[in-house]
């Protein structure tokens, strides 16, 4: 899509926008991709049928910002207005009213050319609950919250709903933490085998089993490190969270090994919840189990994605519902974990009646989390690069719409949602909830409510400056051979955290 970003009048740096409209353009038209076009806009626009030209006019009084979108369809000329005097504020300022303008001006246009609004309106970000949790914080009443993500964003009713209860759970949640608190984020890099869908960094143990062994020594390597700079900075863990790739893809004594060292270096009397991504069915046995319960893990993932086997086949998922169901038995019996299982709408063979029939399936299991996901294409994974026939969005939304209304019918609440670039039909991920059993890391994370330190290999640290929302993100390596060779560098920088954590304990 061709894309102009001009001005009668004003001398703006067109290029900090690029990126406001480009993710519009992909709301809006999942299918194109930016071209910025070295020439002015031709004066016969109207001969384009792919193209969008922003136009910045300041006035005496109000400074109008126009979205100009040309389709085959025809064109549609989108317009926001706001007080000239906004543009005389802080740079920063300056920024977030003209991007917000921007996003919305396109919104206008696009929506009147398709002829529909979008499930979460103007949003375009990954947490679209931040917006109404900070006004909830701030004062506002719920129906003040909520009339903003209404007539400023467009927000359609189910998904103000959603946002709404999710922003109640993160007020709750906020409220819950201390200064001095932080969560971990402890990253397995393996899997038994990699699904079509997933883009995450983790390696098929089968190809590298030599790998698996040192990877455990320099993940205990990290956790004294961490847990001695916790120490040193007077913090405390409050929630923990090992995923991947799939933890128990280790071996029973590997886990027991790790879990030893957690128990061992970290701060953990105030941590009140313990997380560890059981996943695939296939890597889960009565040992592991034991072994999880042992060390005081209280809430594990058993990850079915489908209850139907053609699906599950088509994933590459090598397990059966019947699996699924024998995993989810062993894991009940081993002790009084919380038990998270994920769905996700969209995947390839499924359609509404089958997706329905997983979902249903699984509530009959009666597990205290449900989230649902929407499939994403994303890049790295063999769907992307491999595409296969997919339930359109109009499906999708059916799935999602019943799934809804049967989660809410059966005593569950959404408690945190977030969004993912390539998703059908621009939906969401929701995580449900039984009362009383909403996961504080899951909110904690994705509200980003205080830092977040990862361990591990792809682990991805959160700073969280207190007051201001400023976030700064330290990366480990994201592949086994890379993590392993820069261990010595990784120990050390958990001590280079010791003058932030101490800084902003009990911010």
């Amino acid at each position: 899509m061709k894309l102009w970003l001009t001005s009668d009048n004003v001398d703006w740096d067109t290029g900090r926008y690029h990126y406001a409209v480009e993710q519009m353009m992909l709301t809006l038209f999942p299918l194109e991709r930016p071209e910025y076009p070295d020439c002015p806009p031709p004066r016969g626009m109207a001969e384009e049928d792919n193209a969008a030209v922003f136009t910045l006019h300041r006035g005496k009084k109000l400074t109008n910002v126009s979205a100009l979108v040309f389709r085959e369809k025809g064109w549609y000329n989108g317009v926001v207005r706001f007080p000239s005097e906004e543009l005389d504020q802080a740079p920063e300022e300056v920024y977030h009213t003209v991007q917000r303008a921007v996003k919305q001006a396109f919104y206008k246009a696009g929506t009147a050319l398709l002829g529909h609004d979008l499930p979460w309106g103007s949003l375009t970000g990954v947490r679209p609950v931040k917006i109404p949790a900070k006004a909830l914080l701030n004062g506002a009443t719920a129906a003040q919250a909520e009339r903003e993500l209404k007539d400023t964003y467009h927000v359609s009713p189910i998904r103000r709903k959603l946002a709404m209860d999710c922003a109640g759970e993160s007020v709750l949640a906020t409220q819950s933490l201390k200064g001095d608190e932080v969560s971990l984020y402890v990253g397995i890099p393996f899997c038994p085998s990699r699904c079509i869908y997933c883009s995450f960094i983790s390696a098929a143990v089968d190809q590298c089993l030599p790998l698996v062994e040192p990877f455990v020594e320099a993940l205990c390597r990290e956790v004294e490190a961490t847990g001695a700079a916790l120490k040193e900075a007077g913090r405390a863990v409050r929630s923990l969270y090992m995923g991947g790739g799939t933890p128990t893809t280790l071996s029973a004594a590997q886990l027991d090994r790790v879990l030893a060292a957690m128990e061992e270096h970290l701060p953990l009397s105030r941590c009140s919840e313990f997380t560890v991504e059981a996943g695939r069915p296939d890597t889960i046995d009565p040992e592991k189990m034991a072994v999880l319960a042992r060390h005081g893990v209280d809430r594990v993932s058993v990850n079915p994605q489908s209850m139907n086997d053609s699906v599950l086949e088509k994933m590459g998922r090598p397990h059966t519902a019947g699996d699924i169901r024998r995993a989810y038995e062993q894991v009940r019996n081993a002790g009084k974990f919380a038990v998270n299982m994920d769905l996700i709408a969209g995947l390839p063979g499924d359609s509404p009646a089958g997706f329905a029939a997983s979902l249903g399936e699984v509530m009959e299991l009666g597990p205290e989390n449900i989230t649902v996901h929407t499939l994403a294409l994303k890049k790295g994974s063999r769907l992307m690069e491999h595409p296969e026939e997919l339930p359109g969005d109009g499906e999708v939304e059916v799935m999602l719409n019943a799934a809804w209304e049967a989660l809410r019918g059966a005593g569950y609440v959404p408690y945190y949602l977030y969004r993912q670039k390539y998703m059908s039909g621009s939906f969401e991920n929701v995580g449900w909830a039984k009362p009383g059993y909403a996961s504080l890391y899951n909110i904690a994370m994705m509200e980003e409510l205080h830092t977040i330190l990862a361990l591990g290999g792809g682990g991805v640290t959160k700073q969280v400056w207190p007051g201001t929302g400023k976030i700064e993100r330290i990366a480990n390596p994201k592949y086994p051979q890379e993590y392993l060779r820069d261990i010595d560098r990784i120990c050390a920088g958990k001590r280079e955290l010791i003058p932030f954590l101490a800084e902003t304990k009990g911010g």
